[in-house]
């Protein structure tokens, strides 16, 4: 049966996702980037954008569990780029070019209607008006049997942790504070909401957490 993951999601110490002041040129927010340096050298990061060569060892092997039997995404509106309000035209395409690293249906979660959207290497990002729970059911449609990959931003995840509708998540927690910016944790009761860790492997780079819901 198809589950929702959060895989390869970097939080700081502090429990951040981003930084704060996000915008087209720091998409991240200030600091965000820092969270990332674990995966970026990685031979599964590397080969998603075309690049040989890369690292190999437990980090990379988190990378890649993350896209293994993904049939479906589903992605916060911040996560497909920073546009505000109504899409003034459709010339915004995300951030990753003609051909973004999916390869697999991505739905949209935003208030403001637009036309699916087709991209190079099978991507097609469907925009959903009608809130989490749609998207959901339209990417376990699309997936056909496969898992969904919830890709973020915080706020989406946090909406997903609040209504117990995500399986797992693989957090991987660098060693920093960023001090602001979104906080995955704020206000939420895991314990309550029926989730526990239950695998903890740490490199030099990161800690990677596993967070799965507990059947009640």
């Amino acid at each position: 049966m198809s589950k929702l993951y959060v895989r390869s999601f970097s939080l700081s110490l502090d429990g951040f996702g981003a930084g704060p002041d996000q915008s087209i040129d720091d998409p991240l927010g200030k600091g965000g980037m820092t969270l990332h340096q674990w995966v970026l050298g990685t031979q599964t990061f590397r080969k998603m954008f075309g690049r040989d060569g890369g690292e190999t060892g437990i980090d990379d092997d988190f990378a890649k569990r993350g896209f293994e039997n993904v049939g479906a995404w589903i992605l916060g509106r911040n996560m497909f780029g920073p546009v505000r309000g109504p899409w003034p035209d459709e010339s915004w395409k995300g951030w990753w070019g003609d051909n973004p690293p999916y390869h697999v249906p991505v739905f949209v979660l935003t208030h403001h209607a637009r036309a699916p959207l087709a991209m190079d290497g099978g991507t097609i990002f469907h925009f959903v008006t009608d809130g989490i729970e749609s998207a959901l059911r339209k990417a376990k449609d699309a997936a056909k049997g496969r898992d969904v990959r919830l890709g973020g931003g915080v706020a989406t995840i946090r909406q997903y942790l609040r209504a117990r509708l995500i399986d797992e998540m693989h957090l991987a927690m660098a060693p920093l504070f960023l001090g602001k910016g979104e906080n995955l944790f704020a206000d939420l009761d895991l314990p309550a909401l029926g989730y526990a860790c239950t695998e903890r492997v740490s490199t030099p780079a990161v800690t990677h957490l596993i967070v799965a819901k507990q059947a009640r």
